[in-house]
């Protein structure tokens, strides 16, 4: 990581960060550089200190290293989801795409490969942090339930209901997405569009991570994952959402 290069300080919203990594050089820089940004900054170096920091004061955000001692951070993240529902993003020193796709589908927000520039790594969390506001604004707003194929999605609460009412946890990923197909309805989107969409302009045009999110979304909300008939793939082209939408 590089931290001599000057970055000008945009932030004006204080939001707590927790990063959790058994690096201790690591931890420092991103202290010291996150503080500069106007970040609070809670730092842990394995899950049961990240727990402890969790109860003492809840944070915004999760930067989690993948290799920690002890309990990995893989087990984390799905705990984190299922628990505490910030966003996550996750730290690999391990380029295989199979790591990241894993992290993903365990309901990580986004993740970045080490080494990093830390300024990369900001711009991801302010990514990510803008998303979360953004849906809450929209909600807030116009508090909107979406309907879809008898499925109903409070955009506000973030909650998925079944055509038989049971409730079906999303990660945030996950929850990007579908609102994503469900503004979109009955028009095919590229890989390079959702990518765009749910995660920001600056990433790999050609990650296929996203199509692992479409396929975990579909073992959500489809009869048939197999055999999806609500999101479709279509050929060199992307994929459709092919249900009608309505709002209420």
């Amino acid at each position: 990581m590089v931290l001599d290069t000057p970055f000008i300080r945009t932030c004006t919203t204080v939001s707590r960060l927790l990063i959790v990594d058994d690096d201790v050089e690591i931890l420092a820089l991103l202290k010291q550089f996150f503080v500069q940004q106007g970040y609070e900054v809670d730092l842990a170096a394995e899950g049961q200190a990240m727990w402890a920091a969790i109860e003492r004061q809840r944070p915004d955000a999760i930067i989690l290293d993948l290799m920690l001692p002890g309990e990995g951070g893989l087990s984390l993240c799905q705990k984190l989801r299922a628990q505490v529902g910030v966003p996550v993003i996750m730290l690999t020193a391990m380029a295989e795409l199979s790591d990241r796709i894993i992290g993903l589908e365990l309901g990580a927000d986004d993740y970045l490969t080490k080494p990093f520039d830390p300024r990369e790594l900001l711009a991801r969390l302010r990514a990510v942090q803008r998303r979360v506001g953004e849906q809450a604004s929209r909600g807030e707003a116009a508090r909107p339930v979406i309907g879809f194929a008898g499925w109903h999605l409070d955009v506000t609460c973030r909650e998925l209901r079944s055509p038989e009412q049971v409730m079906i946890p999303l990660s945030g990923a996950e929850f990007d997405l579908l609102v994503v197909f469900l503004e979109h309805p009955q028009r095919i989107l590229t890989r390079e569009q959702l990518i765009d969409l749910t995660r920001g302009q600056g990433h790999d045009a050609y990650d296929r991570s996203i199509d692992v999110q479409v396929s975990r979304l579909r073992r959500k909300i489809e009869p048939d994952s197999k055999r999806p008939d609500l999101i479709r793939t279509v050929r060199n082209g992307g994929y459709l959402f092919t249900a009608k939408v309505s709002r209420s």
